[in-house]
């Protein structure tokens, strides 16, 4: 219900030409840069978001975007196109990106730019964050006790809370080995012979390194980093980790693509997640890095702690037009509102 009333206000917003007059107003606001963070390319309607998005912002890979937007904060002349920035982002690397996305691209000449995760690219395995869904529905026992906890697997309630269970434990792993270690305890105990992905699930596996230099050959998709093996950096406990993983991550890319790489995207990136990590990140030689903070950017932002707008490709393409105006902020008191709220997700 409360998905629907965002949508209803998204129209009334666009059609009354609130949304463009948002618009409007921040072009003329001085230099801004929206960063636009998907995931997903496939579950919505992506062409209709590239066709809004193409015809009313300047859009750029993000490194190009960057150069840009800095160059224009340190007085650099704008150029013929006076429209506010905009750089579109897919983290993590599906294989919808390069099935959907990429295709969308080079048939709408649609630049995008797509984090790597180096260690899942070419290894068989599943992306983690997927695996306590996974897992719980091919479980092949009715009952497991897990930290002490009995599931009853029958129950929809009970795999449901074994999933979040197997979740948690995974995002709060001290280590990259310890989640490894508790990701095989898991399938033992399930009784799980087997993490590959199936034929309906292929959208999800992550992309190989054909796939990715096919992207990049063509011209309308960039890359970034976003670590070796995704680890929630805040939750590391050795700091020689935390380098690693950001470290050895651009090594590997730049490797593998022949070019510098300059962009980083931090794992799940809010503040809590982030950390003490920007130095590490700064060392590694990243001259950009991104969080998943909603906002725009303007002047005063950090380099390397560069805000996102969520691009969920599931939203209709009116809410997204209203969030990347910045109208949509204006009314986040009303979303918070129990009686006319909206659920964003």
């Amino acid at each position: 219900m409360r998905k629907q009333i965002g949508v209803v206000l998204a129209v009334l917003l666009y059609y009354s030409g609130l949304t463009g007059l948002a618009r409007w107003w921040m072009q003329r606001s001085g230099p801004r840069l929206i960063i636009l963070n998907y995931h997903r390319a496939t579950g919505g309607d992506l062409r209709h978001h590239l066709l809004y998005l193409r015809r009313h912002y300047h859009v750029l890979h993000l490194e190009e975007a960057l150069e840009e937007f800095y160059d224009l904060c340190n007085g650099g002349k704008q150029g013929r196109d006076r429209r506010t920035l905009l750089a579109l982002t897919f983290d993590d690397g599906y294989y919808d990106n390069y099935t959907h996305a990429f295709t969308l691209a080079c048939e709408l000449q649609f630049p995008i730019t797509i984090f790597l995760i180096p260690g899942y690219i070419g290894s068989g395995d599943d992306f983690w964050w997927l695996e306590g869904e996974r897992l719980v529905c091919r479980a092949q026992v009715d009952e497991v006790t897990i930290e002490g906890h009995t599931y009853h697997l029958p129950q929809k309630e009970e795999r449901d809370r074994l999933a979040r269970a197997i979740d948690t434990r995974l995002r709060h792993a001290s280590s990259v080995a310890e989640r490894e270690a508790s990701l095989l305890e898991m399938r033992e105990a399930l009784a799980v012979s087997s993490s590959k992905v199936e034929v309906g699930e292929r959208a999800i596996r992550p992309l190989t390194w054909e796939e990715v230099h096919k992207m990049e050959e063509s011209g309308w998709v960039s890359f970034g980093g976003h670590t070796m093996h995704h680890p929630i950096l805040a939750y590391l406990t050795d700091p020689a980790e935390v380098k690693y993983e950001v470290r050895e991550c651009r090594r590997v890319l730049e490797q593998r693509l022949g070019h510098p790489v300059r962009i980083f995207a931090y794992p799940v990136g809010r503040p809590e997640h982030i950390g003490e990590t920007l130095q590490a990140v700064r060392e590694a030689g990243y001259t950009w890095a991104v969080t998943t903070v909603n906002g725009i950017n303007a002047p005063q932002s950090d380099p390397h702690l560069l805000r996102r707008v969520l691009g969920d490709v599931s939203r209709h393409w009116l809410v997204m037009a209203a969030e990347t105006s910045s109208i949509w902020k204006f009314f986040s008191r009303l979303w918070k509102n129990p009686v006319f709220g909206f659920d964003e997700s």
